[in-house]
């Protein structure tokens, strides 16, 4: 089960409650004490037995109350079924060492060895029953989680109806919680034995010569390191700790520490200059900010080029002043190296955080961070749970990014825990984006946040011509994927030695492989998608779950040996490419060629060297990326996304031709923008070619006023999948009952859609139906699925799991 009854109730005006992205009012959240609550709910209904007496004294006596209440309970919590909270026994002995955010070993129910779990919680109580267990082990000599964390996670498991268990596990990253590159240290302290002048005296020379040694130091040592200073072998050492004349103290640290500037960044120069009027201007909104004391949200929306990262690093220089740190998020790991470098140049000390590191550096990361020693912190989502013990700012660059969603248990948004949090601690939250999502856009006409506008470019540097390629006019067409004018105009700019980039949001060779004889796709058996072919090793790939097979030189069904492959990728883009442009130096960057470690910052250090000079690949060349020489940024097909099955469909298509348009023109040569469609009517396009959100904006928020789609109300979505498709429907419709009955029984006002096979019906092996809840009250829509799935069970052998996703971005 993905949900917990038990989770943690939030005020019905609790500000986190409210709309999909943003508060309704100004107050910091109140996470709430729950015990409090519980405290002042027991005391009501222990009030009447106090104003009216008994016939018969039903109550213990007051000696055995008292020893009930004096008991030690601890609330524990588990990523695997059952999720809990248990409240177990802490024994005397840890009665002073354990905490809430401490990992624990239990026992549970008839398993043999004691599991692992998380402390959320230590309180006197009363024991339920005398058999209540106690717990075994604590695991933790520290908190991995301090009090606001434990806070934030109860917060994440009751908002996004997840389990606190696997909120702590998303929080702390593996590699932290297995020690990764740590290994155990036994250090020696002089025992009480020592200071007995006598007994040393009566030790052997090399013995006595240790223990001085040891005595005078003032600090513990290995057994190592002491036999270097008095100059002896590990025989007298061994001999003072039989002898007792020596403790033992074992600590596990890191194994071999790792460069804090561990990887180079991508080779850009920095260029000082003194603030624009707009960057000014932004800069004192968000110090006035910082100096108030209070949880703000503002929202700075800058156009390509503007900036902003120059107010970023500058306000927190403004922080670091204090004593305080700031957490930087980025959507793409590759734009770490450039963000990371640009941040290295001004502080001392930054940390980063991203997929692509080894788990002995990602905790040895973590570790810097929460020993206070970091000033920065840069990273993608999983970077908003940085341990900073003195958190002063976060900024999220590029804040409507679609990566900032998570798509595994706990499907949380970084941008609306990052809120949580920040407003939590009554500090800043800085939004960044030339394209802000239409939630933080709403938020701000609203009130519920702060609009800072950046319209012009450093340098008052023009913004890029968008020049529409309309792929139905035959003359424009070619036989490839590069029309005629983009043709044209990428070989002009190679002449005049700029760099270009070329941008198709679709990995892979071919995206079909289809017969023409009888019809037949290639497809995933798994998720009947059909497979990309991969010209690289000659694979054909399911890019939802990976399946591979060898790319089949004929049709599987009629052998027919003229198999075709259709679509475009961009595998297929750079044969392309290199055919008409065989002078030109090509790389291409998409999450094939990205793999190893590093390959981000080679690429694009290569680039800026003016080593490669043309560029291609998916939507992660598409953003934040800042490089002068870039006169020409081609869009190979803007309707890619477009035409999805989702409302957000339009949306994204502007973010993208927006975001890679202000790629280019970034220099004093200016640049130009080509872009590829079959719909170059279409609003979105039409807006994102002339640089104008707020035209986009006005049409976009009209039409998700017709069905209250957010940011003016909130949707909820619940997947429900099995490997027999009329036993999951069946089980889809049982839950569909449910949550009917939990809406009627609230009187809410929530719209139930489906259930109903999503565009992916089936995946990974397993089919799918889903329900969309939409209602325009966000606590109406949790309450409801809450209720709904309280006691809802699914028999073993149904083999059907749901999984339910609050403000989900994806509806495929």
């Amino acid at each position: 089960m993905l949900t917990d009854s038990t989770s943690p109730h939030l005020p019905n005006d609790s500000p986190l409650t409210m709309s999909p992205g943003f508060p309704n009012s100004d107050p910091p959240p109140d996470f709430g004490s729950h015990s409090d609550q519980a405290a002042d709910k027991s005391s009501n209904l222990n009030a009447p037995s106090q104003q009216q007496g008994e016939l018969f004294e039903t109550a213990p006596p007051p000696w055995e109350l008292a020893a009930q209440d004096d008991v030690a309970l601890a609330s524990i919590v588990f990523s695997e079924a059952p999720h809990g909270p248990y409240d177990y026994r802490i024994p005397d002995s840890m009665r002073d060492d354990l905490v809430a955010g401490m990992r624990v070993k239990v026992p549970l129910g008839r398993r043999k060895k004691p599991i692992i779990g998380w402390c959320t919680e230590t309180k006197q109580g009363k024991a339920a029953h005398r058999s209540m267990r106690d717990i075994a082990e604590i695991l933790d000599t520290e908190p991995l989680c301090d009090a606001a964390l434990v806070r934030l996670v109860l917060w994440m498991s009751h908002y996004y109806q997840a389990p606190a268990g696997q909120v702590f596990d998303t929080l702390i990253p593996s590699s932290v919680r297995a020690n990764a590159g740590t290994r155990e240290k036994t250090y020696l302290l002089p025992s009480p034995m020592a200071k007995d002048d006598e007994l040393v005296g009566s030790l052997p020379t090399k013995q006595q010569t240790a223990l001085r040694f040891l005595i005078a130091a003032g600090r513990p040592m290995t057994s190592q390191q002491l036999s270097v200073v008095a100059e002896c072998t590990q025989g007298p050492i061994t001999q003072l700790r039989k002898k007792g004349f020596v403790q033992e103290n074992v600590r596990r640290e890191m194994n071999t520490p790792t460069s804090t500037r561990w990887q180079v960044d991508d080779g850009e120069v920095e260029v000082a200059h003194t603030l624009t009027d707009d960057q000014a201007q932004a800069l004192s909104q968000v110090t006035g900010a910082l100096d108030s004391g209070k949880g703000r949200t503002l929202l700075l929306h800058g156009v390509t080029g503007s900036g902003k990262t120059e107010v970023y690093i500058q306000a927190i220089e403004h922080v670091v002043k204090f004593g305080r740190g700031a957490i930087v998020l980025v959507p793409e790991i590759s734009l770490t190296p450039q963000t990371r470098g640009r941040f290295e140049r001004r502080f001392q000390s930054v940390a980063v955080l991203h997929s692509q590191m080894t788990p002995a550096e990602r905790h040895f990361q973590w570790q810097r961070i929460r020993s206070g020693e970091v000033q920065v912190v840069v990273g993608p989502r999983s970077a908003v749970f940085a341990p900073m013990p003195h958190l002063g700012l976060i900024v999220i660059d590029e804040e409507h990014d679609g990566s900032f969603k998570q798509d595994t248990q706990p499907r949380y948004h970084a941008r609306r825990v990052a809120y949580a949090r920040a407003m939590s601690l009554n500090i800043p939250l800085v939004l960044g984006t030339a394209t802000p999502s239409m939630e933080s856009w709403h938020a701000t006409a609203t009130g519920r946040a702060e609009l800072i506008k950046m319209p012009s470019r450093v340098g008052n540097r023009p913004m890029p011509d968008v020049q529409l390629v309309d792929l139905r006019v035959r003359d424009d067409r070619t036989a490839g994927a590069i029309s005629r004018p983009l043709h044209t105009a990428v070989q002009q700019t190679l002449n005049e030695n700029g760099q270009v980039i070329l941008l198709l949001n679709r990995r892979g060779f071919a995206t079909t492989i289809q017969c023409p004889a009888c019809g037949y796709v290639v497809a995933c058996p798994d998720c009947d998608m059909p497979l990309t072919h991969h010209r690289d090793g000659g694979k054909a790939v399911c890019h939802y779950c990976d399946y591979t097979i060898a790319t089949p030189p004929w049709c599987p069904a009629c052998r027919f040996d003229g198999i075709r492959y259709g679509g475009l990728g961009t595998q297929k883009l750079e044969v392309e490419v290199k055919a008409r442009f065989p002078d030109a130096v090509v790389a291409r960057m998409d999450s094939d060629t990205m793999r190893r470690p590093g390959s981000h910052q080679k690429v694009l250090s290569a680039f800026r060297a003016g080593k490669v000079n043309l560029l291609l690949g998916t939507q992660m060349i598409a953003k934040g990326l800042d490089f002068p020489n870039v006169l020409l940024v081609g869009v190979i097909n803007a309707d890619g996304a477009l035409h999805f099955p989702d409302f957000r469909a339009a949306e994204r298509t502007f973010q993208l031709v927006t975001q890679v348009a202000g790629r280019t023109g970034r220099g004093d040569r200016g640049g130009r923008v080509i872009v590829q469609t079959y719909s170059p009517e279409h609003p979105a396009i039409q807006a994102a070619s002339r640089h104008d959100y707020e035209l986009f904006a006005k049409g976009e928020m009209i039409n998700r006023m017709k069905f209250n789609y957010p940011p003016l109300g909130s949707v909820a979505r619940i997947i429900i999948r099995g490997v027999i498709e009329e036993v999951t429907e069946a089980i889809a419709d049982s839950l569909l009952s449910r949550l009917e009955v939990a809406r009627d029984t609230l009187g809410a006002e929530v719209r139930i859609l489906g259930p109903a096979p999503p565009p992916i019906t089936k995946l990974r092996g397993k089919y799918r139906f889903h329900l969309l809840l939409q209602s325009v009250d966000a606590n109406h829509l949790g309450e409801t699925i809450r209720r709904a799935t309280k006691d809802f069970k699914i028999a073993d052998k149904d083999d059907v799991q749901y999984v339910i996703d609050i403000d989900p971005m994806d509806m495929l």
